[in-house]
């Protein structure tokens, strides 16, 4: 598992010419698979500021690896609208609030979300309903 914090920031490389193509700004998480959709870069060329998590290699403390500059290049279309995950508030569907989103933690291959980590306690990326500009919602938990 890694948790966004730990990515952010990360130098990201092709792996077949270790060429640099920027840093780990942000993920984007897609709601309706409980994912990562992609990466957003800094210090990127435009045509390569967000790479699809398709594109991904590897995740690791040091870097994260990207297969090609092609794979990382344009064509982009259909990944889903980015909202920042940390910082933002949790509400269930129901609306009850659960605190801010402290942390993700995701499978570092898969790129599925495992666990919310919310200043109230952690959630299941299971239970993981929408991601939007005002809150992360997520099923009720039931008993």
């Amino acid at each position: 598992m890694m948790l966004f914090t730990q990515t952010r920031g990360l130098p990201v490389i092709t792996a077949d010419a270790a060429e640099p193509l920027g840093r780990v700004e942000s993920l984007t998480i897609d709601a309706h698979t409980a994912s990562i959709a992609c990466l957003r870069l800094s210090g990127a060329p435009k045509h390569a500021a967000v790479i699809a998590w398709h594109a991904v290699e590897a995740v690791g403390r040091d870097a994260v690896i990207v297969r090609s500059r092609a794979a990382a290049g344009p064509g982009q279309g259909g990944l889903p609208t980015h909202h920042e995950a940390l910082g933002h508030r949790v509400l269930t569907e129901l609306g009850t609030e659960h605190g801010t989103v402290k942390d993700v933690a995701f499978d570092h291959t898969s790129g599925h979300v495992h666990t919310l980590y919310t200043a109230l306690g952690e959630i299941s990326g299971d239970r993981l309903l929408g991601l939007g500009s005002y809150a992360v919602v997520v099923r009720t938990e039931t008993a």
